[in-house]
């Protein structure tokens, strides 16, 4: 492997270290990412609330700045792929199987398990579940992920640097990121993006042996999500084979057509209006208490600080871990258009999207909770499942509901090792088949491992402990990305 680069071992050595931790001695492993998780929930919780509701702001400075119609590349650029697809491969890679495995489990869960602030079963708390929702995939995942992707891109085609994190910053440290440094900065990233993707593989295996239990009666062990993890690696493998545009550019199609497809099931065949009246609703007082919640850290209330660790606190480091992965795909799929362009793209369309799904598919499944169908009482991943046995056409819609987190489950894996080729081959926007190939089979191995060791706790743990390091490359690469726009509006202007 001539094009591997030092970031590939370094990183390949300590996933290994990682793993062989949680095979030879998994309650041990359980333990220690547990005590981390809560020191980091106890410790840096305000920390995450506080760099997403900064990014949020950066977001709209830029937008509405000269910044915006800077492109992302040469003047003379332009967009290579359509905007429907470019919105399916960003949303494919973004958020995928959580879609599915969350889409009706979250709400619900807020209503009558465990919500925020209000009272269980109550209409209070029927709002209250969807806001949360809308909050935690909305607008501030979105954000960060466009202020990534954007410092990747910029630097990437504006100033033809390679494809890598630590190439974004250069204007702080600048030949030093050609040494050690450099390399820690992109083991970091690439050490987040391996644990990051490995979670959305342990929901999706959950996921899809949960609905096959449900439908045909399969036993929900941890060899039959193994036997998933096999299948849907070879498979995703084969697409990341075919490169960017081919398996990827068509599944992520394919992704939005069928979740187009049992969005508008589940709202002709659920209770329609109630559905778009909790969404208009709803999606304005989100909107309308967005500063407020975004800093909410609850110092003075146990119960709903333990509430944040367990959901917002938990998402927030979720997607932070997924940052390196999905930015860098968002930014190598986005040469060609403004800033402004991107950043809106990228923040409103799965933003709206998201709570549009969200609204649709929690709406029905509390309406039923309300009637007396305890949905709560099924586990995450089949809540979906329980739900649509409940409805006309419902055995069609789990067999569409499984086909979409299986998609979802190949482009994610796919667009991952994808990234990780990229980030271990010094940026090369054409990785190699082999070095795509151990990643993908690492990320299955570590997904698969993560089960074993203690199911979703382990995995949900792991990834908070990771996501911690790399917040703090995503402030410099920040500050990077502002020192770097200035110079270029300043030589823009002495063109003119």
């Amino acid at each position: 492997m001539k094009k591997a680069s030092k970031v590939f071992y370094i990183t390949f050595a300590l996933v290994i270290l990682t793993v062989a931790f949680g095979v030879i001695a998994p309650e041990a492993f359980e333990s220690a990412t547990g005590n981390i998780r809560n020191f980091i929930n106890t410790a840096f919780g305000w920390y995450y609330l506080l760099i997403m509701a900064i990014l949020m702001i950066f977001v709209v400075i830029i937008i509405v700045s000269p910044y915006g119609k800077i492109r992302l590349g040469k003047d003379s650029d332009r967009p290579e792929f359509s905007t429907f697809t470019w919105i399916s491969m960003l949303f494919s890679a973004g958020m995928g199987i959580g879609l599915v495995f969350y889409g009706a489990s979250e709400p619900l869960s807020h209503f009558a398990v465990q919500p925020a602030t209000a009272v269980p079963g109550t209409d209070e708390a029927f709002k209250e579940s969807l806001q949360r929702t809308f909050y935690h995939w909305g607008i501030h995942v979105w954000t960060m992920y466009g202020m990534v992707a954007l410092s990747l891109a910029f630097f990437q085609f504006r100033k033809g640097q390679p494809a890598l994190i630590s190439s974004t910053l250069k204007p702080i440290f600048g030949d030093k990121m050609n040494g050690p440094l450099g390399t820690l900065v992109d083991v970091l990233a690439v050490f987040a993006t391996v644990f990051g993707v490995a979670t959305s593989l342990g929901f999706g295996a959950a996921q899809i042996n949960g609905g096959l239990a449900y439908l045909f009666g399969a036993p929900q062990t941890y060899w039959v999500q193994m036997a998933i993890i096999g299948v849907v690696t070879i498979l995703f493998i084969i697409s990341a084979w075919s490169g960017l545009n081919k398996g990827i550019k068509y599944l992520s199609n394919t992704n939005m057509v069928l979740a187009v497809v049992l969005l508008v099931m589940v709202l002709i065949l659920g209770p329609t209006l109630l559905i778009l009246n909790m969404f208009t609703e709803n999606f304005g007082e989100y909107i309308q208490n967005l500063i407020s919640t975004s800093f909410k850290s609850a110092p003075l209330d146990a119960e709903n600080r333990s509430w944040l660790d367990g959901w917002t606190i938990f998402y927030w480091a979720w997607w932070i871990s997924w940052a390196p992965f999905v930015s860098m795909f968002i930014a190598r799929v986005s040469k060609g258009r403004t800033i402004r362009e991107f950043l809106t793209g990228v923040v409103l369309a799965p933003t709206i999207f998201g709570s549009i799904w969200f609204a649709t598919f929690g709406t029905t499944a509390i309406n039923f909770q309300k009637s007396g169908i305890d949905l709560a009482s099924f586990p995450a991943e089949q809540t979906l499942f329980a739900m649509f046995n409940e409805m006309p056409l419902g055995f069609i819609m789990s067999i569409v509901a499984i086909l979409l987190v299986s998609t979802f489950f190949i482009t994610s894996a796919d667009s991952a090792t994808f990234v990780l080729g990229m980030q271990s081959t010094r940026g090369s926007l054409l990785p190699s088949n082999q070095i795509k190939i151990l990643w993908g089979i690492a990320q299955s191995t570590v997904a698969a491992i993560l089960l074993s060791v203690g199911g979703l706790t382990a995995v949900q743990n792991t990834i908070i402990v990771a996501a911690l390091p790399f917040s703090f490359v995503i402030i410099l690469m920040v500050i990077s990305l502002f020192k770097a726009l200035n110079s270029e509006m300043d030589m823009i202007k002495n063109k003119k």
